[in-house]
C-alpha cells in the first residue's frame, strides 16, 4: 500500500493561510488549486471552508499522493484531483471562478510563470479572485538570509527556477487585468497575494 506523502511546509503554513482564505474566499465558489502537491492543503481548506468546491490540479506524477489524502478526508466538497501543467495550451475547464495556488511560482521558470498568466487571461472570469502564497523579491532584493539561501538551494536543483520579484508578477498580473486586492506578510518571510480579474470578459 503506498503511503501518503507529506510536506512538512504545508503542515506548518495551512493554519496562517486559512486565515486569510477564510477573509478572501467568502462566498460559495469553486476553487481551482495550481500545483495541489501532496494534496495537503486541498484536504485541510476543503474541510475548513466547506461553503467551498474545491478543485486540486497537479502534474501527473502527484495525482496519486493527492488521491490518497482525498481518499482518507472523505469531504464532498472536495473535487477528484485533475492532471493540469500550466503550460498545456488547454486546461480541463471551461472557465475559473476563482484561483489559490502555493509555493509554485518559485519552482517554475519565468517563462512558465508568464504562461501561467497567459491562461488566467483566458480562464478567469469576471471579478474572480487569485490567491498566490510563496516568496518573493522587492526592488530585486531578497526580504531574508533565509530567502537567499533557499533561492540559492533551488538554482542548483534547477537553473530556471528561483524565487520571483514582486515587481514583475504584478507587472504580468496587470497587463492581463489583473488588480492587486492585498500584498499580505505570512509567517517565514512568505506573502500572500490577492489578485482579482477585471470585472469585463477580454
Amino acid at each position: 500500500m503506498p503511503h501518503k506523502p507529506f510536506s512538512q511546509a504545508c503542515d506548518n503554513n495551512k493554519a496562517p493561510i486559512l486565515d486569510v482564505l477564510s477573509t478572501i474566499f467568502c462566498q460559495p465558489t469553486t476553487v481551482w488549486e495550481i500545483g495541489s502537491g501532496t494534496g495537503q492543503h486541498a484536504c485541510y481548506f476543503a474541510r475548513h471552508l466547506p461553503h467551498l468546491t474545491w478543485q486540486a490540479t497537479d502534474r501527473a506524477d502527484n495525482i496519486p499522493g493527492i488521491c490518497l489524502w482525498q481518499q482518507e478526508a472523505q469531504l464532498a466538497n472536495l473535487k477528484p484531483p485533475i492532471t493540469l501543467d500550466v503550460t498545456d495550451a488547454v486546461w480541463p475547464c471551461e472557465s475559473c471562478d476563482a484561483l489559490f495556488t502555493a509555493n509554485t511560482l518559485h519552482i517554475m521558470s519565468s517563462s512558465e510563470v508568464r504562461i501561467l498568466f497567459d491562461r488566467l487571461a483566458v480562464y478567469l472570469k469576471p471579478k474572480a479572485l487569485v490567491c498566490i502564497y510563496g516568496p518573493f523579491n522587492y526592488n530585486g532584493t531578497y526580504t531574508s538570509d533565509s530567502n537567499a539561501r533557499f533561492d540559492r538551494w533551488l538554482k542548483n536543483q534547477n537553473p530556471s527556477s528561483g524565487i520571483k520579484n514582486a515587481e514583475d508578477i504584478l507587472f504580468l498580473a496587470t497587463a492581463r487585468g489583473l488588480s492587486l486586492l492585498h500584498d499580505i506578510a505570512m509567517p517565514a518571510n512568505n506573502r500572500l497575494l490577492v489578485l482579482q480579474n477585471s470585472e469585463e470578459l477580454r
